[in-house]
């Protein structure tokens, strides 16, 4: 099981909030923001900040820092790492486990990620049958697009998929996401698209839309 910062809150949880950090970050970089949101307390949700491994990253010169899996360049139109993201699948599909055996039905788990962790969370959320609260990809990007068609596990029906990213993003490329999003709209997915005045990271204009968002999926 992975090294992971838990949000707890005082009341029994009834949800959970798997949110994957991006490239070289770890699992603090989003904790502030969601002490800020108070989602625990407010909501009973549990909110759980993995630390990926550490390991070489070719698009880094092969320097060793927290990644999901390997990144070679940042065309996104090349080779993948297909076992680095198996690997990450397992590792998200672990945690998503650990809370069901908490007491957490998976349509009470939303799975989220920035950049690299938004990859993770889209690539192992469509290839999950059971139903989740939700999934939020932010400035990320869908991993091994063309495999999608045949290894689809989960209902386009059913599924709740938000996207943001920035206009002006240099680091995942705008048509990145504008690909993902054609990709599962052509699969069946409807998929929220949003698009901010902004690089590759959050803004403020988008914060409240993210919160009333993640409210949203478990006011049920």
């Amino acid at each position: 099981m992975l090294e992971q910062i838990e949000i707890e809150p005082r009341k029994v949880a009834r949800g959970a909030l798997i949110w994957l950090h991006g490239l070289g970050a770890d699992g603090h970089d989003f904790e502030p923001l969601l002490h800020q949101w108070n989602l625990s307390d407010e909501l009973g949700i549990r909110c759980i900040l993995p630390h990926a491994p550490v390991q070489p990253a070719t698009l880094n010169a092969g320097m060793r820092m927290r990644a999901w899996y390997d990144i070679y360049n940042l065309e996104f139109d090349g080779p993948e790492d297909v076992e680095g993201l198996e690997r990450a699948r397992r590792h998200l599909l672990a945690l998503v486990e650990q809370q069901q055996r908490r007491g957490i039905d998976s349509s009470q788990i939303v799975l989220a990620g920035f950049s690299q962790g938004a990859a993770v969370a889209l690539y192992t959320a469509l290839r999950y049958a059971s139903p989740l609260a939700g999934v939020l990809a932010l400035s990320g990007y869908l991993p091994l697009a063309a495999q999608l068609g045949a290894q689809r596990q989960a209902d386009p029906q059913s599924s709740i998929i938000r996207i943001d990213h920035g206009e002006q993003d240099q680091v995942v490329p705008f048509r990145a996401a504008e690909m993902t999003r054609d990709c599962l709209q052509a699969h069946g997915f409807r998929v929220d698209f949003n698009v901010y005045p902004m690089e590759h990271g959050l803004c403020a204009e988008q914060l409240p839309h993210l919160h009333r968002w993640l409210g949203e999926r478990f006011a049920g």
